[in-house]
């Protein structure tokens, strides 16, 4: 087996012919090269799609649930014994602090011991019979069986959890897989792959493609052998690409959010304050869950936002492979100026720069408190997927809610109260698939439901979940005069 952490990558998909293509990955802090990887073209990733096909349509070659779960504990394994030298690469091609990454390995092991344990509590159902003339002297029960082939398009900012996300469940559910990770964050996915190699799984059951352009990309997608299609991306692209599946392909689309907080009058500052700077600077704002808009009630906006502005300005920005520092770059230096143009606009148009605003390098920027920016800036409306975070002061409660909830997006939101009225009110109110009381928009652990509504994405995600949607429950029904 070949050296997880190395700095070139063949293509992974068996039988295609590597043309020698290579795109280069580099680190966002320095823009340092880190490593090269194989790129796909039209012929690579219809050798894919071919294998994938092949292997669901013969019913002897598909992988036994026992088997599946040997191959997933294993890999588990690897990726423990491997797990500091992960996070720290991971950290280098994506620019999650080491601390968060270190964080993101664990969480990436623990989706696997989920899929096993979703393989070993989760069996089919019996349909009630005889409790009618016609369906007397008859028994119905289900089994989950593998929906076909899976087609996964993958975001950067979690480079391996996200990668799990799609990947452990298709082959718990014992769906072939290709994988097209994030052009800027390829080595995590390709050492996944890898790793579940290593324990076992037959190569073509899950297969890596950084495709050379998005014409082959939109043509993997919507090829019809795909029977889902799992996509973490922008709210553009995922949309688009849904409107073009082929008749009778299912997906699910994660999207991102403009995260709202209520913050009352009554919320204590000593536990808001440390979940509210963690929540809007971890990995830089770039979550689709980091808390972006806090509506507090007028008497107490001005104070949040000075603590807000003086906490954020202790934290440690930079080199993300150190274990000291708590916010890393921006994945891209475009990225990094949008994100200073939309804070001078929002300046520009009336808010106050609490605290940050400026570029501390070419890829960092300084973590950002904005007070009362307009409803129209963009820092107000768009997700800023950056470091940067508003405080807009409210009359009362309900004006609050109803700022929260004017946008088309719907993720994840927040209160913070002492009072259980005000928390039921929000959580009853907001427009939000979940709602955290007195924590942070950007909390989750993996085997909840995590889903954006609206325009934020489609369908549930979370490892039991999104392992059932890559499923089919087959029934049987049988009659017999025994019954």
């Amino acid at each position: 087996m070949a050296s997880l952490f190395r700095s070139d990558y063949s293509l992974m998909v068996p039988d295609a012919i590597d043309t020698g293509e290579r795109l280069a990955v580099e680190a966002p802090f320095d823009r340092s090269k880190i490593a090269e990887v194989a790129v796909a073209n039209e012929a690579a990733v219809s050798q894919a799609l071919a294998h994938a096909a092949r292997l669901h349509a013969d019913y002897a070659a598909r992988l036994p649930t026992v088997e599946r779960i040997e191959i997933l504990e294993r890999a588990g394994q690897i990726m423990q014994a491997n797990a500091e030298q992960l996070a720290l690469e991971s950290a280098r091609e994506g620019g999650k602090p080491l601390l968060d990454s270190r964080v993101e390995v664990a969480r990436a092991i623990d989706c696997l011991k989920i899929c096993v344990e979703t393989l070993r509590s989760d069996g089919g159902e019996v349909i009630p019979m005889g409790v009618t003339a016609s369906s007397s002297q008859r028994l119905a029960f289900t089994t989950a069986e593998p929906i076909g082939p899976v087609v996964a398009v993958s975001a950067f900012n979690h480079p391996l959890n996200l990668i799990a996300h799609q990947v452990a469940p298709a082959i718990a559910a014992g769906c072939p897989v290709i994988v097209k990770p994030a052009r800027s964050t390829p080595l995590s996915c390709l050492r996944f792959i890898q790793i579940l190699r290593e324990a076992g799984l037959p190569e073509a059951w899950a297969m890596p493609v950084i495709p050379q352009n998005n014409t082959i990309s939109t043509a993997m997608v919507t090829d019809p052998r795909v029977a889902f299609f799992s996509f973490i991306g922008s709210a553009k692209v995922g949309w688009s690409l849904k409107s073009q599946l082929a008749p009778g392909t299912r997906c699910a689309l994660e999207h991102g959010g403009v995260a709202p907080v209520i913050f009352a009058a009554d919320a204590d500052f000593e536990t808001a304050v440390p979940a509210l700077v963690k929540g809007g600077f971890y990995h830089a704002g770039q979550v689709c869950v980091s808390v972006q808009r806090i509506f507090a009630q007028d008497t107490v906006a001005g104070e949040l936002a000075t603590r807000l502005a003086d906490a954020a300005a202790k934290l440690k920005v930079g080199d993300p492979t150190s274990a000291e520092t708590e916010v890393g770059p921006l994945i891209e230096t475009a990225e990094l100026e949008r994100v200073h143009s939309w804070v001078e606009a929002a300046v520009a148009g009336g808010a106050k720069l609490v605290g940050g605003g400026q570029r501390l390098s070419d890829t960092c920027y300084a973590p950002t408190v904005l007070l009362n920016p307009s409803d129209e800036a963009e820092v107000s409306r768009a997700e800023v997927f950056g470091p940067v975070v508003c405080v807009y002061g409210c009359r009362d409660l309900d004006e609050a809610i109803a700022r929260a909830n004017s946008l088309e997006v719907s993720f994840q939101a927040a209160v913070f109260t002492r009072e259980i009225d005000t928390a039921l009110r929000c959580y009853k109110r907001l427009n939000a698939s979940a709602v955290m009381v007195n924590d942070h928009t950007a909390f989750r652990v993996d085997w909840m439901p995590f889903a954006g509504l609206r325009h934020s994405g489609y369908n549930v995600g979370g490892i039991p979940h999104t392992l059932h949607d890559m499923q089919i429950q087959k029934m049987m029904v049988m009659r017999s005069v025994e019954l």
